[in-house]
């Protein structure tokens, strides 16, 4: 492989001659010398997560929350109908709550959000497979669909550092228009201010990717034999989403069911040991159920004292999942009567799901790479 890579760097050069003026960059030898610098032709690997606020004050927040609860992937409602309710009603009083709620998962050292520290690290993790690999012909970096680095600075970052191919990758295992769809959205837009595109592919989901469900399951095995008293029951819980779109085509339940059976046949467990459930509705309308926050109440209710809970839609540990499951969730079942709850961290940057997001990429380069 390597000395076909040097042949493929050789034949570029023949192709594409460069006077160099600093590293990895140049002029094209026969070009006039007014000519602008040239870049070395590299492949980008651009991962994206929803996003976080830059701080946790109220006007950090409101632009976060504005930004988020504006995409017409996320709330579908008429503009006319939504806009006035979420700038004069939920804008003015969600961004204080939301804010101190950030607050108690904040990552004080670095001052940002953990999603933030996380997806860092991942990216670093992969950037060193893809060094190991293809040396500095491959740049990997990170973007959120919501607030910084926003996915514009970071595909012009990339342009202008040579990337002619982007492979864009949203890490959310599971396809949602308000998530995976919505993060392509950013991407091309991004793209149309280019005056020279690269060619770019997206990923598409890796909910049933024999590397990510192992990475999964190994999890979820840890944390099995590090609890004293075994649980009774573990839940899977997913993101929710109004239910309207799942019978409006949406394939995002349907992915998380399979997920969750993939695990439990990759655990060997019984049907009636793992329960799928949605958590974090917003709103009035109806969404996918059961809901984790009333199911855990109801097992507390029925008898069962030891629950252990993962969240396989999100490859990093959030609000979601710091907040939402060890606060609200874990409150529930213990009010309800439940006596021992449990959480199994997200894959985040574990060398197992480092390992499954670099098989999927290595898939998904194909063609471009040798």
């Amino acid at each position: 492989m390597p000395a076909m890579r040097d042949a493929q760097k050789d034949k570029r050069r023949a192709q594409c001659p460069v006077h160099k003026d600093k590293p990895g960059e140049g002029r094209l030898a026969h070009a006039p010398a007014d000519h602008p610098p040239v870049a070395r032709a590299r492949i980008g690997i651009l991962l994206a997560n929803l996003g976080t606020p830059d701080a946790t004050d109220y006007w950090s927040m409101r632009r976060y929350l504005g930004e988020f609860l504006s995409d017409k992937r996320v709330i579908d409602y008429p503009w006319w109908k939504w806009q006035p309710i979420l700038q004069l009603i939920i804008l003015t009083r969600r961004p204080f709550s939301k804010g101190k709620d950030y607050d108690l998962i904040w990552n004080k050292e670095k001052d940002e959000s953990p999603l933030m520290t996380i997806t860092r690290d991942q990216a670093n993790g992969i950037a060193e497979r893809m060094r190991t690999q293809f040396g500095d012909d491959v740049m990997v970096d990170f973007c959120m669909r919501y607030g910084n680095p926003s996915t514009e600075a970071k595909v012009r970052e990339m342009v202008v550092a040579g990337c002619e191919k982007i492979l864009f990758f949203p890490l959310y295992p599971q396809y949602a228009g308000a998530t995976w769809a919505t993060a392509n959205d950013q991407f091309f837009r991004a793209l149309m201010k280019e005056k020279w595109q690269p060619a770019v592919r997206t990923v598409p989901p890796y909910f049933d990717q024999p590397a990510y469900i192992d990475a999964l399951a190994g999890a979820v095995q840890r944390g099995w034999d590090a609890i004293e008293n075994e649980p009774e029951v573990l839940i899977t819980s997913y993101h929710g989403m109004p239910r309207r779109y799942l019978l409006e085509g949406d394939p995002y339940h349907c992915q998380c069911q399979k997920t969750t059976r993939l695990l439990r046949e990759r655990l060997g467990w019984d049907k009636d040991r793992i329960h799928t459930t949605f958590q974090s509705v917003f709103g009035t309308e109806v969404w996918l159920q059961p809901y984790t926050v009333e199911h855990v109440a109801r097992l507390a209710e029925s008898g069962v004292k030891r629950v252990a809970v993962v969240a396989p839609a999100f490859s990093a540990d959030c609000i979601e999942t710091l907040e939402e499951i060890q606060g609200e969730i874990r409150e529930a079942f213990e009010h309800a009567g439940g006596e021992e709850f449990t959480y199994i961290p997200c894959l985040n940057d574990q060398a197992a799901h480092i390992d499954a997001l670099c098989a999927v990429i290595g898939d998904n380069l194909r063609g471009w790479t040798a």
